[in-house]
């Protein structure tokens, strides 16, 4: 269900209701009992919830292997010794 703003024509109150695509519009304002105009809002924004939205959460398992492979032969090196990251390309 979408969210529609309202504004008030005598007050300029200015509000925003849920509810569905059938219904009809409100015609009076909660505020001051005037008259209210729907306004032309930019849409539903769609809102990801929960996992298994991002590419990350559908990562194969081979990824997900060589991955953990990766972190763990990059735990066990020690660091290099001029720099501050592991397996150097200038000190190796």
């Amino acid at each position: 269900m979408p969210n529609y703003d309202y504004e008030c024509k005598v007050c300029g109150h200015s509000y925003r209701k849920f509810q569905k695509m059938t219904e009809d519009p409100d015609r009076t304002c909660p505020k001051c009992n005037g008259e209210v105009r729907r306004l032309i809002g930019l849409g539903g924004g769609v809102i990801f919830k929960g996992s298994g939205f991002y590419t990350t959460d559908y990562r194969s398992p081979e990824y997900l292997k060589k991955a953990k492979e990766e972190s763990q032969s990059t735990s066990s090196t020690s660091s290099c010794s001029c720099c501050s990251t592991k397996n150097c390309s200038t000190c190796k």
